[in-house]
This record gives structure tokens, C-alpha cells and sequence, in this order.
């Protein structure tokens, strides 16, 4: 069984430079993680053997100190918290701040520059629409500054626009970019009278890694995709495998391969999502070279049977 490995796969620089971050800081005085650092079980294993804690995005009482407005005693440094690669509005970074936190900011460069992106267009008196998964932190942070903003993820949601003059739209900075051009061709066809401004602010190591699985597809009957499942851009690749008829295997950790699936398997490609550790997919990697091995010295058994 040949192994393919994809030309762009894994950790990308914002999720590198975040985990380097919180690890620093940790090694000095004890961190706060405001929600996932990264969507990876892996990712946040490390860090809390590293003596970084997590505390759910929306919680700010019970992280080390308790607000003033409580009337508790403040320890003389406030605690210390950190936002996550996913970013987080200006309306919760002002709580926390406001709640007597220490805040640091760990969003990547480029869902910054999505924020700045949305925040020109209302300023320009575009109706904000965001296309993205609703809910999902990222895109919780670019809409709770502007309660107003619609997210948009198919056809349907597209439908359900409110009639407005001037669209503003953008995207969170994991999504397709064919799925997103789609969309933005639906909101026009849709609203022809409507102004539609289009801002591209998929980030450029999401279409990195899927324009680099569009080439192992060419050549592997099959697929591993390694990151974790809470991972938006690692679920867009394993969606991107399927859609294109690739038999395909998501997994975490390498533990989670069965030898069964690769019967009469050929050719496998292998990537990862953006927040994947290059040591966990060089983990996957040696784990499907043990199964190829394994592969050979069963067909080599039955043969000496024959």
C-alpha cells in the first residue's frame, strides 16, 4: 500500500503561533484558556500537561479572581486569560477586561483581518452577512458585534435573507472557497436589485490544504484525514473527499486506524486540518506504513500456502 502524503497538511502559522504562545505564558504564571485554543484533543492535551486550564468562553467568574462588582477580594495580579485562535468579539473582550482580567490575545492574523473586513462594510452601511457554521466560535465572535448579522451555510439560509439595499459579505476563514463563491452567486442571483460586496477572507492555509487534496485525490483511491472533529476546516476536507467519491477515513490519533479498512487498498492520501500537529500526523503515517507491512506479510503467507 503506497502512501501519499499531501504537499500542504497540518498546523498552520496562526495555530502554531497561538500554542507557542499559551505555552510561554503558562511556563510563567497559571493561563486561562477562554473556551478551545484549537479544536483538537491532541492540541489541548499538551497544553494542559502544561498547566494551561480551559474555562468555557461565556464563564468569567471562578478563574482565579472573581469580579470587584461581587464585592470578593481581588488577588494584587489579576488573573490571566487568553482568546482563542477562533478570535472573540470586542463586546466580550470589554467584559472580560471590565470583570478585572488580564487578557491576552491569542486570534489569528487572519480571522483579525475578518473582523476588520466586516467592521468596514457596516461602517460602509452594508447589511452584514456572514457565511460560515452558525454557532461555532469563530463566527460568534465576527456577528455578536453586530447583532443584526445573518450567517449564511446553504441555499436555504440564503432564502431566508431579509430584503436589504446593500449586502455586506464575508466569510469565516475555514469555509470551502468554492462553496463560499457559490453562495455569493446565490445572494445575488437572488437579490438582483440588492448591491452585493463580496470581501474573500477564507484564509489562505485552508485553500492551501484544499487545493493540496484535490492533488492527492488525483492520484490516492483513498483518503485519511487527520484533525480533530470539532475542527471546521478538518471537516471541510473530509467533506471535499466525499463529495468527490474517495473512500475516507477521519481520525485524531493513529490508534483510531483498522487495518480492515485498508483491504485491497492500493494508494492512500494523507492530510490534515490546520490545527494538527505535525508529530500527530508523522503518528497516522507510521501506523499506515505498520498495516502496509502487515498487508504484505499476510499476502506473502498465503501465497507460500498456494
Amino acid at each position: 500500500m503506497k502512501i501519499i502524503l499531501a504537499q500542504h497538511f497540518g498546523l498552520c502559522f496562526g495555530v502554531r503561533d497561538a500554542i507557542a504562545q499559551a505555552e510561554q505564558l503558562a511556563h510563567h504564571a497559571p493561563l486561562t484558556i477562554l473556551g478551545e485554543l484549537v479544536h483538537n484533543p491532541v492540541v489541548r492535551e499538551r497544553l494542559r500537561a502544561r498547566g494551561v486550564a480551559e474555562a468555557p468562553l461565556d464563564h468569567i467568574s471562578g478563574i482565579g479572581i472573581l469580579p470587584m462588582k461581587h464585592g470578593l477580594e481581588a488577588h494584587a495580579t489579576p488573573a490571566r486569560v487568553m482568546i482563542t485562535a477562533h478570535g472573540a468579539s470586542d463586546f466580550k473582550r470589554e467584559m472580560w477586561s471590565a470583570a478585572g482580567f488580564d487578557v491576552v490575545d491569542g486570534t489569528c492574523p487572519l480571522v483579525r483581518h475578518a473582523h476588520e473586513q466586516l467592521r468596514q462594510l457596516v461602517g460602509a452601511g452594508y447589511f452584514p452577512v456572514v457565511i460560515g457554521q452558525a454557532g461555532h466560535v469563530e463566527v460568534r465572535g465576527l456577528t455578536e458585534d453586530f447583532p443584526g448579522a445573518i450567517v449564511v451555510d446553504c441555499p436555504a439560509d440564503v432564502r431566508n435573507l431579509p430584503q436589504r439595499d446593500r449586502y455586506g459579505v464575508i466569510s469565516q476563514t475555514t469555509q470551502r472557497i468554492e462553496q463560499v463563491h457559490q453562495l455569493v452567486v446565490e445572494i445575488r442571483a437572488l437579490n438582483p436589485d440588492a448591491e452585493v460586496r463580496f470581501v474573500d477572507t477564507v484564509c489562505q492555509p485552508t485553500k492551501n490544504r484544499q487545493l493540496a487534496l484535490q492533488g492527492l485525490m488525483a492520484e490516492a483511491e483513498m483518503i485519511v484525514v487527520v484533525g480533530g472533529r470539532a475542527s471546521n476546516n478538518t471537516r471541510q476536507l473530509v467533506a471535499s473527499s466525499r463529495a468527490a467519491g474517495r473512500r475516507t477515513v477521519h481520525v485524531e490519533r493513529p490508534e483510531e486506524l483498522r487495518p480492515a479498512d485498508f483491504d485491497g487498498i492500493e494508494v492512500v492520501g494523507l492530510t490534515a486540518g490546520t490545527s494538527t500537529l505535525r508529530e500527530t500526523v508523522a503518528a497516522v503515517q507510521e501506523r499506515l506504513e505498520e498495516i502496509s507491512s502487515a498487508q504484505i506479510s499476510k499476502t506473502n503467507k498465503n501465497k507460500s500456502k498456494s
